[in-house]
């Protein structure tokens, strides 16, 4: 008798998804990992090094003590009753927690919330997002998530009804958005990032990608904007910015917003403006263009990940419709309540005259200004690699140079049935335990080869990073000359 489940009758949708960054090569430095531990010194280097995800704890960035001291106090609220709190915790980080307990419904952080969360948390985020913008905003647009990702697949699952539905998107892309338009079953409709420009958008394209989609059949529903761009690091000018929010409104498409690394600016000509900012600034109103913002707790300078917070604005939607979003989120009951404070935490960070205002700016210009030496020091690396080109990384947590690989390597990573890209990365990774993402892993433009590498090690482990990357590419092509 056949298996009753096989992977030829699974959801075809499922096996079409593919996610890169935690992918075949993720597995097999895994694997690596693993033989180290019990195998001490049976490989030619003695750690792995993950610059395949943005994932900064991993690798040493330590949390911003505020934040902490306030979830340790709302997470254990009979702390406040215990005198020593006094001396172990911050005042302003007593007293922030005492106002979210009190938002809170019996103070219970391990209780369900609201579906789109707490109604306070959700205030003061509105109040966040009011002062950096300019422009009101409003809790009832706000619906916090696990993290971005769930708001990205909540979108997805609104807008796609059938193949013939289609998304915009950046193309290098972040994995997520290809993996979650296969998996509810949509078209991806790619529009290329110009390289050669510093991964500029240009609206032509975008215009002739929308034509040639519609000319398909396609029903184009929506625009994704990564801003900074990942894997790509680049930073979009208000211009270009104006731009897509004229195009979205004059073909009537949903802006979906991927602003997730606003704090990660590591240029001085350059500055994060969302695009609720810019659309407001335009004239445009609530009811002008529909519009998505997401937002995270993984990125930024506080990287925290592993708590799975984050929140979209929706704005533009029709009373009907929101109902709709409503209704998506409440079918996963909420989000995880430490992951709402941050949150809140994160949009509400100390202000000037609170006790913790210097140590907090201490610890945020810090973690910010190495990653903007790190990220430097990277893209001067790389361009100084035989065969490499690297792109200024203007913000986020990535480099993405392109590689231009001899044809004996690519006839090789044929032979072992693998993209190029990612048979450079399998050897990387097997020479120096140095964990990249291929390139072919967020799409690019056909013929051309990259790698995506995080920020992210530890400034001191950044020069032994750049050694062995240099000594494996030497080898690498000294091998594979034509």
């Amino acid at each position: 008798m056949a298996a009753s489940v096989a992977v030829e009758n699974l959801n075809p949708k499922v096996l079409k998804c593919e996610y890169a960054v935690r992918g075949e090569i993720v597995i097999h430095a895994q694997r690596l990992q693993q033989q180290l531990q019990t195998q001490p010194g049976s490989l030619p280097f003695d750690e792995i090094l993950y610059c395949n995800i943005g994932n900064p704890q991993s690798l040493g960035q330590q949390p911003v003590t505020f934040f902490r001291e306030v979830l340790a106090i709302c997470d254990h609220p009979s702390l406040l009753e215990k005198e020593e709190t006094k001396s172990l915790f911050s005042p302003d980080a007593i007293s922030r927690a005492k106002q979210i307990l009190a938002t809170i419904p019996g103070r219970a952080t391990g209780a369900y919330s609201h579906s789109q969360g707490i109604k306070g948390l959700r205030d003061a985020i509105a109040t966040g997002i009011a002062s950096r913008d300019g422009f009101p905003a409003n809790a009832d647009d706000i619906f916090l998530t696990d993290g971005a990702s769930p708001g990205v697949h909540m979108m997805m699952q609104l807008l796609i009804r059938n193949e013939k539905d289609g998304i915009l998107c950046p193309i290098p892309q972040y994995p997520l958005y290809s993996a979650s338009i296969a998996l509810h079953g949509g078209a991806l409709v790619p529009y290329y990032l110009n390289e050669s420009t510093g991964w500029g958008l240009e609206i032509s394209d975008l215009k002739k990608q929308l034509e040639d989609a519609r000319s398909k059949g396609i029903d184009v529903r929506a625009l994704v904007v990564i801003n900074p761009g990942n894997p790509t690091g680049q930073v979009l000018s208000e211009d270009n910015q104006y731009g897509v929010v004229k195009f979205c409104k004059s073909e009537g498409l949903v802006l979906l917003a991927d602003e997730v690394y606003q704090e990660n600016i590591y240029v001085d000509n350059k500055k994060f403006n969302s695009f609720k900012k810019i659309a407001r600034s335009m004239g445009y109103g609530e009811d002008d263009l529909p519009l998505v913002s997401f937002q995270s707790v993984s990125k930024g300078y506080y990287g925290e990940c592993g708590k799975r917070g984050g929140y979209m604005e929706i704005t533009g939607f029709s009373a009907p419709v929101r109902e709709q979003i409503y209704k998506l989120a409440s079918v996963n009951l909420c989000s995880n309540i430490t992951g709402q404070i941050l949150a809140s935490l994160v949009m509400n960070p100390p202000k000037t005259g609170d006790e913790s205002y210097a140590s907090y700016k201490a610890e945020k210009d810090g973690i910010l200004q190495s990653l903007a030496r790190r990220a430097k020091a990277l893209e001067d690396a790389f361009n100084n690699l035989e065969g490499f080109t690297c792109n200024k990384a203007e913000g986020a947590m990535y480099v993405f140079p392109q590689i231009l690989l001899p044809q004996k390597a690519i006839e090789a990573a044929k032979a072992a049935k693998k993209a190029p890209d990612a048979f450079y990365a399998l050897r990387l990774l097997d020479s120096t335990g140095i964990v990249v993402v291929p390139g072919s892993g967020f799409g690019q433009v056909p013929g051309t080869w990259h790698i995506r590498c995080t920020i992210l090690p530890q400034e001191d482990k950044i020069p032994a990073v750049i050694t062995n990357l240099k000594k494996f590419h030497q080898a690498f092509m000294a091998e594979y000359r034509d």
